[in-house]
């Protein structure tokens, strides 16, 4: 399971310390859920999902609502909610503490911060954080690049070429990602992002020139920081025993972190210009999310009947 130290999320925020048990070390405090709380359910008796490893947020609203609570019901509420151990309450809009909050925090070990900015605003920036950062991450060898707008993952057996092929879509004005090594990562849209590993970043190794700086050869304009993955580009050695597609009636896919990704495989063969297909499918997959299909309008213009486009056999070829 992923996690968020306590003490990085107070950074980033620039939370202030207002109250904390005495003695207690809350650097080493896990937060293992995106979700930001605020008093709900808590306030009139039912527990939800908050607990250990989320965060809790107060602002005006609840403050008012404490307000016209008497001091029992006050006990009672916070003792159901500082029960669940959070890993600790940020205090926003200028809200004003009730000494039973501190009461209550101290004695279940829950630090308390304040914040400038109000809670609508805090709650959207740190879910924002931490779905970045808990969100799952895996890294893969494959190259990346942004061509065209669309994401576009380079497989292959080490020594096919993927470095020059990359090369060469540099060249032609696409946006360099990763070599080699690509860091995927899911967000809370269900789609990937990838991204390169900071300490190869910009960098490609070409054979028989060696490892060359990409953003200094060919400007910081050649280079991307981060993609959506919207297709994958396998290319494998070529087989003339082996019947490839030449009409795309089957819809090949990969499926990474659960999502389905779509994947083509591209022999390799003197002669071919791997860049410009891998440009054309970055293109023609474009395409295809728009509602445009090559296949079906030669089918329609063929047949001389309007066709619609159908459900394609799906193939999964692989899964990460």
């Amino acid at each position: 399971m992923k996690e968020v130290k306590l003490k990085e999320l107070i950074r980033f925020t620039g939370a202030k310390l207002l109250s904390n048990y005495d003695g207690f070390d809350f650097n080493d405090t896990d937060i293992t859920d995106d979700l930001v709380y605020r008093f709900g359910l808590e306030l009139i008796g039912i527990k939800s999902k908050m607990g250990k490893g989320c965060i809790l947020v107060m602002g005006n609203s609840e403050q008012y609502f404490f307000n016209t609570l008497l001091p029992s019901e006050k006990r009672e509420v916070f003792e159901n909610i500082f029960s669940r151990k959070f890993a600790a309450l940020f205090v926003a809009d200028n809200a004003v503490l009730d000494p039973l909050i501190c009461k209550f925090a101290n004695k279940y070990c829950v630090p308390i911060f304040s914040v400038k900015d109000n809670a609508t605003n805090f709650i959207s920036t740190v879910t924002n954080y931490l779905e970045e950062k808990l969100e799952p991450t895996i890294t893969r060898p494959a190259g990346f690049l942004s061509i065209h707008g669309e994401g576009i993952l380079l497989m292959g057996e080490s020594g096919i070429g993927k470095s020059e092929v990359a090369l060469e879509l540099i060249h032609r004005g696409h946006k360099f990602i990763s070599d080699d090594l690509t860091e995927i990562q899911k967000n809370s849209l269900n789609s990937l992002i990838g991204f390169s590993p900071s300490n190869i970043s910009k960098f490609i190794e070409v054979r028989g020139v060696g490892i060359i700086n990409v953003q200094q050869l060919f400007g910081v304009n050649a280079i991307k920081s981060f993609e959506t993955i919207d297709m994958i580009v396998n290319f494998e050695v070529w087989d003339k025993d082996r019947t490839y597609e030449r009409l795309g009636t089957t819809e090949k896919y990969a499926k990474i972190l659960g999502v389905e990704i779509p994947y083509i495989s591209v022999p390799v063969k003197p002669g071919k210009n791997l860049a410009v297909i891998v440009e054309v499918a970055a293109m023609n997959n474009r395409l295809k999310k728009q509602g445009i299909d090559s296949y079906y309008e030669l089918i329609s213009k063929v047949s001389g009947q309007n066709i619609e486009s159908q459900e394609r056999e799906k193939k999964l070829i692989f899964t990460w």
